[in-house]
């Protein structure tokens, strides 16, 4: 390993220190956050509930709507579910390759959003997690202007995450923040690992 000169190390670090504060010292807003995790790498919804763990902690109501997933039982909602102050709603009926029923799809996509619009409307949510709704949004199953909106019009504070594959452009611009994520190397592809306990599902 290098040897990094102290003096040099503690010199980078107070100039970074200094650039840090003021950066916190100028961001003197506070709204609520409409976050979009996408791209094919593992973690969006993982992120998602960790966020909404975070929220928890700090005594929030959250709300949940799961779009497509609920042909199979997550750790996630047998955890989230029972707690106080999350409204938790799986409203899919499994991956599109599963249900193979493109009408029956766009029905349980409009059910979803019918409930998680119920919960953008209401400002008692401080957080709400619209799990794989760009996988719906990406089929077509819902009216793109429509979901944006209502994300729009949602409460001042309310903060909102958006998870899934491909999440169309407009999405993208509308958010506050977005993380797209990378595969890099991933069991299932590479080794024929299938989805486990407490990694997947």
């Amino acid at each position: 390993m290098k040897k990094v000169d102290p003096q040099r190390h503690a010199e980078r670090m107070a100039h970074k220190q200094k650039i840090m504060n003021e950066r916190i010292a100028a961001a003197d807003k506070d709204q609520g956050v409409l976050l979009v995790l996408t791209g094919p790498g593992k973690g969006k919804s993982s992120s998602g509930f960790g966020m909404l763990a975070r929220a928890l902690g700090h005594g929030m109501q959250v709300g949940v709507v799961q779009f497509i997933k609920g042909k199979f039982q997550t750790g996630e909602e047998a955890f989230f579910r029972q707690l106080p102050g999350v409204d938790y709603h799986v409203m899919g009926e499994g991956y599109t390759w599963d249900t193979q029923d493109r009408e029956r799809d766009i029905r349980a996509a409009e059910a979803a959003w019918a409930e998680a619009s119920r919960m953008l409307a209401d400002d008692s949510y401080d957080l709400v997690l619209l799990d794989e709704l760009n996988i719906a949004l990406r089929h077509e199953y819902l009216n793109l202007d429509r979901v944006l909106d209502d994300l729009q019009a949602r409460p001042v504070m309310q903060h909102v995450i958006v998870t899934g594959r491909h999440a169309p452009e407009a999405l993208i611009e509308l958010a506050d923040t977005v993380t797209e994520m990378k595969v890099v190397k991933h069991a299932f592809k590479e080794q024929g690992v299938r989805a486990q306990k407490g990694v997947e599902l």
